[in-house]
């Protein structure tokens, strides 16, 4: 109905060196390490708020996201995981907007 189109019988799967959610927290840990070595000093005075109600928006909204990616691949009946072949190619939803909404939603939250 207009929310997958099904590929032909190519069942390749992609072959990263290094599977995305892995950069994420090795950037994670990198941050963590550096913030230990060369500690910078932070000390936000009236904007605290701000910070936390729009950092609190940037993870709600990336998680939101996530979401949405998984079930609109769920309705296609695709795999989330890349190392399985892909059934159908989504491209409605999130998907119309991002060509990677789930990468997206782990970066935001």
């Amino acid at each position: 109905m207009g929310r997958a189109s099904h590929q032909g019988g190519d069942s390749a799967t992609a072959r990263p060196i290094v599977r995305p959610p892995l950069l994420f927290l090795g950037g994670l840990i990198l941050g963590i390490a550096l913030d230990r070595v060369l500690p910078l000093p932070f000390r936000p005075s009236g904007t605290a708020v701000v910070c936390r109600v729009g950092g609190g928006g940037l993870v709600a909204l990336g998680a939101s996201m996530f979401v949405a990616a998984v079930r609109n691949f769920a309705r296609a009946s695709t795999p989330v995981p890349s190392t399985q072949p892909v059934r159908a190619l989504v491209t409605t939803g999130v998907h119309g907007v991002s060509r990677n909404p789930i990468y997206v939603g782990m970066f935001l939250s």
